[in-house]
């Protein structure tokens, strides 16, 4: 599916800062902390909440106060193990917010130029983007930890960051989308309700895909001649019919793995269009620290002005059964915004 921001036309919030006549490096860390983990890979009844040992915390990271998980179909990937995990138990999530209560004490990071623009100060609010991060407490390398601004929630942070960080560097890198300069949207749902929420959000176009040809619709929609480009979250099911509505010397992304993998195929599909298809990750966007540093300032940017929106659909309790719940209503398609689960 093809997705674009939309253009505002509201200023943007100034912007506050706050001075602190001396900066504490850390404040006192508990000595274990309550995790969701999985023992072995599996259905949602492998998810269990423990109580681990705090890790020492390394001096290049910036320990975290979680308050707000987010949770993604990355997390059922790992749980059901189409992306492996390298030991268990495992802890899950790959998205958190919190409030900053040690920085790093390594002198290299603290006079890293990257590290410095950050301004990292204890009791910050930032969100992480780190695996094995669903956590009370995390320890997460500096340069996977993005400042959130004065504007902005830490439950709104742990809702947006993914997929903020996903859409915009996707949108730079994989494929360069005109954004708020004119581009056409067509979306595809499952629901006459997700319909209306994705125009209201500005698509163009939205297809129901249980009820409607998603390529006839398309092709109609375009005079024949297919999209510039394909934004593919769905994966196994949807994956062949890409080549159909794809325009001559288009671009197939294939973002996600909602229905499954991709199945193996031939290069040669790419020869009847000459095709571009990439199957990126957004942590190779956001690689290094100047990487994270220029998307992270630029997706907060976005929220904080109201460009990009941001939909909670339900908040979870921090518990075994909250988490389960979480992933087995995102899995069966009930949700039409982010989940968050709220750490006590």
């Amino acid at each position: 599916m093809l997705l674009s921001f939309i253009p505002r036309t509201q200023p943007r919030l100034a912007l506050l800062f706050r001075h602190f006549s001396a900066t504490p490096r850390t404040m006192s860390l508990p000595t274990t902390v309550e995790a969701i983990t999985i023992a072995k890979t599996g259905g949602s009844e492998v998810i269990e909440k423990i109580t681990v040992p705090f890790p020492e915390p390394d001096p290049g990271s910036i320990v975290i106060k979680v308050e707000y998980l987010g949770v993604n179909f990355i997390d059922v990937y790992y749980r059901k193990g189409i992306y492996p995990y390298k030991k268990f138990p495992a802890t899950l999530g790959k998205e958190t917010a919190g409030t900053i209560v040690a920085l790093p004490t390594d002198e290299a990071v603290l006079n890293n130029e990257t590290y410095k623009k950050n301004n990292f100060t204890v009791g910050g609010k930032v969100a992480a983007d780190f695996l094995g991060t669903h956590a009370s407490y995390i320890s997460v390398p500096w340069k996977q930890v993005y400042p959130v601004p004065e504007n902005i929630s830490t439950r709104t942070a742990a809702a947006g960051l993914l997929q903020g960080l996903t859409a915009y560097s996707f949108f730079e890198e994989a494929y360069k989308l005109g954004r708020a300069r004119g581009a056409t949207v067509i979306g595809t749902t499952s629901t006459p309700g997700k319909a209306e929420l994705a125009k209201r959000h500005g698509a163009d176009h939205v297809i129901l895909y249980p009820l409607e040809d998603t390529v006839k619709r398309v092709l109609e929609i375009t005079n024949g001649e297919g999209v510039d480009a394909v934004f593919d979250g769905v994966g196994k099911d949807t994956f062949d019919n890409n080549f159909k509505l794809i325009k001559r010397k288009g671009t197939i992304v294939s973002v996600g793995n909602a229905s499954g993998p991709v199945e193996p195929f031939s290069p040669l599909r790419l020869v009847e269009k000459n095709v571009k298809l990439l199957r990126p990750t957004m942590t190779n966007y956001t690689y290094t620290p100047e990487e994270a540093y220029y998307y992270g300032k630029k997706v907060f940017e976005l929220i904080g002005d109201g460009t990009l929106k941001i939909n909670i659909f339900k908040e979870y309790p921090f518990t075994a059964d909250g988490v389960r719940q979480a992933q087995i209503d995102l899995v069966e398609g009930k949700t039409t915004g982010k989940l968050v689960v709220k750490v006590d």
